[in-house]
């Protein structure tokens, strides 16, 4: 079965690009990781600025919040972090290829290119749903372990695609949770 690309489209706060073996900057996270009446309140706040001001603010904000490490922040845990890491890795060079990715205690961010005939969506949808299946059961809890939305963004051009792998391999020291991206166990800058 085919996935047709998408284009544009929403599936409620945030706007999703899915195009045609496009570079893909993908960011999921814990459920509990924003605490939704802040979410709402960042909606309310920048619904007055204009759409694409917005959401450029909106991203930076949730990228800040993230990495203060708040929630249960489970990927803490260094088996849910392989865990995660390993069903990034499982179908790279198959449904995408994989160029960059980290998984910090309550997010993931991923650089990819899907593969056709498989979409952005239904790659995210893949990893979200085959984890959380997983992390719940080693946790012997129920419920919702990923926020349903993801953030996405495609790469426009060389040096945007330079910049997102930096900032994705630089994350976890910006987040102090070590001096350098190299150290840090579950990103693709582990031991270079």
């Amino acid at each position: 079965m085919m996935d047709e690309p998408r284009g544009w489209y929403s599936r409620g706060y945030l706007p999703h690009f899915d195009g045609v073996e496009v570079p893909q900057f993908l960011t999921f996270h814990l459920a509990d990781s924003i605490p939704r009446s802040l979410f709402q309140q960042w909606q309310e706040e920048l619904s007055l600025l204009e759409k694409t001001k917005a959401e450029l603010e909106r991203r930076k904000r949730i990228e800040a919040y993230l990495d203060l490490g708040y929630g249960e922040a489970w990927l803490r845990d260094p088996e849910l972090a392989s865990m995660v890491e390993r069903a990034l890795l499982f179908f790279d060079g198959k449904r995408y290829y994989l160029h960059a990715w980290v998984v910090m205690p309550n997010h993931a961010h991923v650089l990819f290119t899907p593969i056709l005939p498989y979409s952005l969506a239904r790659i995210a949808h893949s990893w979200k749903s085959f984890t959380a299946d997983q992390a719940n059961k080693r946790l012997a809890r129920m419920g919702q372990f990923w926020w349903p939305e993801s953030y996405d963004r495609f790469i426009r051009e060389e040096h945007h695609y330079a910049s997102t792998i930096a900032y994705i391999e630089n994350n976890p020291p910006k987040a102090k949770l070590c001096s350098a991206p190299e150290d840090y166990r579950f990103s693709s800058a582990y031991g270079r």
